[in-house]
């Protein structure tokens, strides 16, 4: 999965996680739903970069588990360069 991921744009990913993480946390829904408009970590976002977006979606992101989201986490880490 995580080669296909490569060339997904990131309103892919936001679908995929949409679609894995049934319950998501409250303050990593407002930067899930900016991720829905992005195509790259390199689109602003209002005021925003689409790394910030993706920066602070990880950080808030911590209570969604299991092998997709751990797929999809590394690859917007790789991404971010983190």
């Amino acid at each position: 999965m995580n080669e296909s991921l490569h060339n997904l744009p990131l309103y892919e990913l936001a679908s995929l996680i949409y679609r894995d993480w049934s319950n998501v946390n409250y303050a990593a829904e407002p930067y899930l739903k900016a991720m829905q408009t992005l195509n790259s970590i390199h689109d602003p976002y209002l005021l925003d970069t689409g790394k910030s977006i993706v920066l602070h979606f990880l950080a808030n992101a911590q209570t969604w588990r299991g092998e997709t989201a751990r797929t999809i986490k590394a690859e917007l880490k790789r991404r971010a360069n983190i």
